[in-house]
């Protein structure tokens, strides 16, 4: 069929990353449309960019559609999914779609529980810069891309994977970095064996003249290590790898460091990221570029100007106040305290006051406890209630599981606000002049630091 004239629709349109494969798509000349609850400031760009949007979902949107793209958020009983399988129409979910563009290509892809979006930011811009023109699907909105997706007509198609439900296992790519594995996505998973067996999978499906690039400053991984015979290249700053970090230093939101392949040093790094998080990301993206032939000193020189991503460590534009507003996506307990812990190396002696948002009910109950650990270089924590993300309540959990939590670990400032309306009236009565104010969440949170940045 021509592409021209095969129309696919997106049930979840407004989602990053199928909006990413959906901007893809348009500049390949397919006719995309797609259904969401809401529209945003993504289905604007892409209406803008010639995608037809219809806001909610109603069988009578998907008529002339050829091909159906089905988010992972999407339950079984949306009206345009059963009219879909009622007619018979192909349905695919994003990663199987993700699937048909990366597996003609030389697919890069980026997994792991923390950093994917980071690394792959930082591998799409690097292959940019050194004239790959790659193609580029992220998960968030990349700073030195101004958006969530870039069509390329090099031969490199570099995409996160994600593990959420087990459908990263439809991509087959060439290179493959692995940035840690941890205990996330457990409603899908049930237990880290299972996590850790997809991942295997995962690794076992690179191209047998491709190379997984793997992180040994996670344990999870080191396990991996044992147990495989894959061709591989490792990275860490901890533990002993072929790419290393060492002699590390922290200004602020920025970092030095020189690195070192097999023990032999290749020169310096600096990041205008701080974090000892973002150092590993950094290495993952020079160990894909030592692999696709670019040397390391146009390496170091691209990523040092490279912008970072928005929502990961975002600081929002200065105000009077003598108050820093930060917003980040951080939403697992790790994540959290790695951010945490890089702002406290930055800043100390301002006091941090994080305002976080949990996402959904499972990860809630799965991971209480460990939330309740992960704030203690917080000088003030606000917990705020539950964003649900189309999950269905558990009896007994909210925001106020964590707050339990919280103060059981013997953090003496913490409050539980449910109401996000209640948090900013609060925040403007305790804020003071030099302090740190930090959304955290994957949900709608970062509004409160915007309009906390209008107020003051």
């Amino acid at each position: 069929m021509n592409k021209d004239k095969l129309h696919i629709h997106f049930i979840g349109i407004g989602g990053v990353g199928m909006s990413g494969i959906a901007f893809i798509l348009l500049d390949l000349g397919y006719k995309i449309s797609g259904s969401d609850l809401n529209p945003s400031k993504i289905t604007e760009k892409l209406t803008s960019r010639g995608a037809i949007f219809y806001h909610g979902h109603h069988k009578n949107q998907i008529k002339d559609a050829n091909m159906i793209v089905v988010s992972s958020a999407i339950p079984e009983n949306n009206p345009e999914v059963l009219e879909a399988k009622k007619n018979n129409v192909k349905i695919l979910k994003r990663a199987e779609m993700l699937a048909q563009i990366m597996n003609k290509k030389f697919g890069i892809a980026i997994a792991g529980t923390h950093g994917k979006t980071t690394t792959t930011s930082m591998v799409g811009f690097l292959l940019e810069q050194s004239g790959y023109d790659p193609t580029i699907i992220l998960g968030g909105e990349g700073n030195n891309f101004k958006g969530n997706a870039k069509y390329g007509k090099g031969d490199y198609v570099i995409a996160e994977a994600d593990e959420s439900d087990g459908t990263f296992l439809n991509l087959f790519p060439k290179i493959a970095v692995i940035t840690n594995i941890e205990d996330d996505h457990l409603e899908y998973y049930k237990n880290m064996e299972n996590l850790l067996l997809d991942f295997k999978k995962f690794i076992e499906r690179i191209d047998d003249n491709g190379k997984a690039i793997l992180c040994t400053d996670c344990c999870n991984i080191q396990k991996l290590l044992k147990n495989g015979n894959v061709n591989r290249v490792t990275y860490g700053i901890a533990h002993h790898a072929d790419f290393m970090a060492k002699e590390i230093n922290f200004d602020k939101s920025s970092s030095r460091s020189n690195i070192f392949y097999k023990n032999k040093k290749m020169g310096e790094l600096c990041l205008r990221l701080s974090g000892y998080h973002n150092i590993l990301n950094a290495l993952g993206a020079i160990a894909v570029g030592s692999e696709v032939g670019i040397k390391f000193n146009k390496i170091a020189e691209v990523l040092k100007n490279f912008n970072g991503v928005k929502r990961r460590m975002e600081i929002l534009p200065k105000n009077n106040s003598g108050i820093l507003i930060i917003d980040d996506y951080a939403h697992h307990p790790t994540e959290i305290e790695v951010t945490l812990t890089a702002l406290r190396n930055s800043w100390k002696d301002r006091r941090i006051i994080v305002v976080f948002q949990p996402h959904r009910f499972t990860r809630t109950k799965l991971l209480a406890e460990k939330f309740g650990q992960a704030f203690f270089n917080a000088d003030k924590v606000i917990i705020n209630d539950i964003y649900t993300a189309n999950e269905m309540p558990i009896a007994g959990i909210s925001g106020e599981t964590i707050f339990n939590e919280i103060k059981k670990a013997k953090h003496g400032h913490a409050e539980y606000i449910p109401r996000k309306e209640d948090i900013l009236e609060h925040l403007e009565k305790v804020i003071q002049y030099g302090d740190i104010v930090i959304t955290m969440g994957a949900g709608d949170i970062w509004t409160i630091g915007q309009e906390l940045s209008e107020k003051i």
